[in-house]
Parts: C-alpha cells; structure tokens; sequence
C-alpha cells in the first residue's frame, strides 16, 4: 500500500512539473492572470469617481481607503475625490472603500465624530452623521 501511494505521488509530481522533454512547465491553474482578446461586458474594466466627505471645524485626522490606505491631518470640511480602476475579477469580488473622520468639537464642548460621507459617480451610497452614535465611518463596496 505503501508504495502505491509512493509511486503514484512520483507520477503526479513528475506530470505536473516537467513535459514530455524534461522540460519544467508552469501549470496553468496557479491564478496568474490571463488575457482574452474580446472580454463580456460584464468582464470589462470600469472607472469610477469616488468622493469622500468629512463635514465639521477646525483639523481632525481623517484615514481613508481608495487604492491604498491614507492617514492625514485636514482642515475641516475636507474633500478628496479621485478615480478608482476596478478590473473584471476586482469587480466580480468588489473593493470596499472607506473614510474614517477623527473627533471634532461639537457646540457643547464635547469631541465626537466629524460626519461623513461617500460618492460614487456623484451619487451619495454612504453616509454617517457623526456625533456621540453611529458608526463613526463610512464604508461601500464597489463592483
């Protein structure tokens, strides 16, 4: 039994590393990307315009998620906007993207969190209010 299994691992290794010659070949499993010469509709890159807003006074520190992830001080309100290029298989999973707003001075003299929101090709998909509740961020998924 032993040496069944002995040799048909050596099979299988031999099979999926080497080709008829001898020589090593990659194996066409191992998630390296592939191109198509037409890809579907649904397959194609998309281009977005994202939009992060952080509503208050005075500086706060804001982290944000786009492409990679920022952390900066900002006069209040802040707003940054930029483009977001998803490929199909980015798209097929989606890529979240986030604003974190840091605390502000509300009218009382208590700090909270500074409001915030998201938009996406100008339309608003995620918005917090800020203050002492909430979830104090803002998150959306792109597909």
């Amino acid at each position: 039994m032993t040496i069944t299994a002995l040799i048909a691992a050596a099979g299988l290794m031999a099979a999926c590393g080497s080709s008829s010659d001898g020589e090593k070949t990659e194996r066409a499993d191992k998630g390296t990307p592939t191109s198509s010469p037409k890809p579907a509709s649904e397959g194609e890159d998309r281009t977005y315009e994202v939009s992060f807003e952080v509503g208050g006074k005075g500086k706060s520190n804001v982290s944000y998620n786009l492409d990679t992830n920022h952390f900066e001080q900002v006069p209040l309100p802040w707003r940054k906007s930029d483009k977001l290029t998803l490929n199909s298989t980015e798209r097929k999973v989606g890529i979240t993207v986030s604003v974190v707003p840091g605390p502000v001075m509300l009218s009382n003299g208590q700090a909270a969190a500074a409001p915030c929101s998201i938009s996406v090709d100008g339309k608003k998909v995620a918005e917090d209010p800020g203050g002492a509740d909430g979830k104090h961020m803002c998150e959306y998924t792109l597909r």
